[in-house]
């Protein structure tokens, strides 16, 4: 464009000295005067153009000879300025022509910039996100909340579109074995080799590779109610036989001893591991793992016959000493805290936030680990997240710096620390972050300290397999050997539940990066589709609304409902005037008082039914202008508008309850689901909705 522009002026500049060169008058006899150039010549106005071309051969007779030679100098003068003019057009033709190509050209820059990272929660978009950027200013970084589920990305993959960095929380080896040969092996970085090699080695592949490397620790064990047991005199367990002695006591007193909320697959997944951990750590245990994760495996692998005959047994006689019955396996997490709050039950599976939001309401409580029956102590960790990086990076130097400049800050202490709650701990799987421990795992220090921080195996598997078997034990149906094979009997059964009906067929693929010009053409697919969804005027979005997994793909109804943010994006509808939409739109741009603020270009919201002009300076947005089909906004334009954000973000975007409301709130996922869920659902085309100055 500016070369454009430079042609532009020019042409102007000739041109204006062409209008000077006609029209400048002279002393004599009817003509121009060019004293700069030492000549006079005939005006070429009205009729004295006709003069100079039909005129007698004696009229130019009368000419003096000096005045030949002026004349003579002019004509060449002329026919030289009328050539650069033509010179200047045809370049300026050609410059037109090729604006397209330098726009392309500006586009594909944008997207060797970009470094994409997917995210599996909305939560790490808040202030982990914006830390990450805020550390690399020279980097830009588009974040997307992606899935968390690992066949979202083998989908991706599948079609082209695996971006350069993946976090997931739903994690296996087992299951992210499909995408080994296109993740980077980091086994022989830094990153890498800062993990404690009791933590590295659930996620080495049999070759010694390592595709994924896990952040902090999310630490599950009991939450136990100290006060109850002083209150009734019982002493606090420090083993596994005076655990089950606590539990029977409290029974005898009417007092629940132990509850959890065994209606979620991976309260039933963790209880089963945890109770053995200290066996599944072992020698054999890890030669299990190892095998049944190895993505070079083509058969499936069930249980071995050394370790997992045991986990079972323990786990029914954890069952027969709580005295856990089919009641449990309706109660959610609410029902489960609420019994502790009301002193109803001693202890409970839970995490150390629990801890401390009830010492935050007044109730003594402590955390314990997992007391396995050979006496040694586990604590059951989740990471935060996995994070993998593309290995097409490895193509381009200058993008794979980045991304492991990118993958650095990801991992640091300070990053990790904006990943846990207020308050909680920072248990960490690196040896380049200390350990900081709070007065809620003081109890525990040691068993951290001895690196007993057992990895739940979490594949999709062990999930749907855990809730089935476990509650099946619970409610007395199972004895140990009989769950221990059928347990066995589903891993090695063929996976043929998996619904492959196409609900959506995308015949092209859009970019989801970012771009100056236009912003993102897949969020704006998205975007459009949903207001055509809504039957509204104009749609705001959020810019984490959208997974960005537009691709020329078939969808079934899973891939496709991917497609929408998973975690809790909801629609608020109204009725709003031109000056309403314009302060929301505002809201949505520079951000608001308890609401997201957008930290870098990739974060700014998605609109469609209007477009918008953005100033950016010093790493904040304004707001510069609005239009609806070509023409500014007007304050009293009446207009429907439909919202995305989540829960908490809309009531800080929408505080001033601008305009009326048109329906209730809604989960975009389920509008989503049902538009598709029928087949022949159609995207919309996308548009250029932003412009960035």
């Amino acid at each position: 464009m500016v070369v454009v522009e430079y042609f532009y002026v020019s042409v102007l500049l000739c041109l204006r000295l062409f209008k000077c060169l006609l029209w400048y008058s002279g002393p004599q006899n009817g003509t121009h005067a060019f004293p700069w150039a030492g000549f006079t010549a005939h005006t070429l106005a009205g009729s004295d153009v006709g003069s100079i071309s039909h005129s007698s051969f004696a009229a130019k007779r009368r000419l003096t000879k000096s005045c030949e030679e002026k004349d003579l100098m002019y004509k060449r003068t002329l026919r030289r300025l009328i050539s650069v003019l033509a010179a200047l057009a045809m370049g300026l033709f050609l410059l037109t022509g090729c604006g397209a190509k330098n726009a392309e050209q500006v586009q594909e820059q944008e997207d060797a910039q970009t470094i994409q990272v997917y995210l599996w929660s909305t939560s790490l978009y808040e202030t982990y996100a914006p830390y990450v950027q805020a550390q690399l200013p020279d980097v830009n970084i588009e974040f997307i909340v992606g899935n968390n589920d690992l066949d979202f990305y083998k989908f991706l993959q599948e079609n082209g579109g695996l971006p350069d960095i993946i976090t997931c929380c739903r994690f296996s080896l087992h299951d992210a074995a499909p995408l080994k040969d296109s993740l980077m092996n980091l086994a022989m970085t830094n990153e890498a080799g800062a993990v404690y090699n009791a933590y590295l080695n659930s996620f080495k592949n049999e070759d010694g590779s390592v595709n994924w490397l896990p952040v902090c620790a999310d630490a599950h064990g009991f939450v136990v109610n100290r006060s109850l047991f002083e209150q009734y005199d019982i002493p606090l367990p420090t083993d596994y036989a005076s655990f089950a002695s606590a539990c029977q006591a409290f029974e005898a007193l009417g007092i629940r001893g132990f509850t959890a909320d065994y209606t979620y697959d991976y309260t039933c997944m963790e209880t089963l591991q945890g109770l053995s951990a200290a066996e599944l750590t072992t020698t054999e245990g890890r030669k299990w793992r190892t095998a049944y994760s190895d993505p070079a495996s083509t058969t499936r692998v069930g249980l071995d016959d050394t370790v997992w005959p045991g986990a079972f047994e323990r786990m029914a006689q954890f069952i027969q000493d709580t005295h856990l019955t089919a009641d449990d396996l309706v109660l959610n997490y609410d029902d489960v805290t609420g019994m502790f709050r009301n002193g109803e039950v001693a202890m409970y599976f839970g995490s150390s936030a629990g801890v401390k939001m009830f010492r935050d309401e007044g109730i003594d409580t402590i955390f314990l680990p997992f007391f396995s029956q050979n006496g040694e102590k586990w604590i059951m960790t989740t990471p935060y997240f996995q994070v993998a990086l593309n290995r097409d990076l490895e193509q381009d130097a200058a993008r794979r710096e980045k991304a492991m400049k990118v993958l650095n800050v990801m991992l640091s202490e300070e990053a990790q620390n904006r990943i846990i709650s207020d308050g909680q701990d920072m248990l960490s799987y690196s040896q380049n972050v200390p350990l900081r421990l709070t007065e809620y795992l003081k109890d525990v220090r040691s068993v951290v300290e001895e690196n007993h921080m057992y990895i739940r195996i979490a594949s999709n598997d062990f999930f749907a397999v855990s809730k089935d078997v476990v509650s099946k034990m619970i409610a007395g149906e199972y004895t140990a050997q009989q769950a221990y094979q059928a347990f066995n009997s589903q891993l090695l059964a063929e996976d043929g539940s998996a619904d492959e009906e196409v609900v959506l067929t995308s015949g092209q693929s859009y970019s989801n990066v970012f771009h100056a010009n236009g912003g993102s053409a897949s969020f704006s697919v998205m975007a459009n589709t949903l207001r055509g969804v809504y039957g509204t005027d104009v749609l705001l979005a959020t810019a984490n609304s959208f997974t960005g997994s537009v691709l020329r793909a078939d969808y079934n109804k899973k891939m496709a409902a991917s497609m929408i943010m998973p975690n809790g994006l909801m629609s608020r509808q109204r009725t709003m005037t031109g000056a309403e939409l314009k302060e929301t739109v505002r809201a949505f741009v520079e951000g608001c008082e308890g609401g997201f603020v957008p930290f870098n270009r990739g974060s700014l919201p998605v609109v469609s039914g209007i477009a918008v002009e953005v100033k950016e300076a010093g790493g904040s947005y304004t707001l510069t202008g609005i239009t609806r089909n070509g023409q500014p906004l007007k304050d009293d334009d009446t207009v429907t508008v439909t919202c995305l954000a989540t829960e908490k973000q809309m009531e800080a975007l929408l505080a001033s309850g601008s305009g009326t409301p048109l329906a209730e709130d809604t989960w975009v996922k389920d509008t989503w689901r049902d538009h598709v869920s029928g087949g022949g659902a159609a995207l919309a085309e996308p548009e250029n909705y932003i412009t960035l100055r």
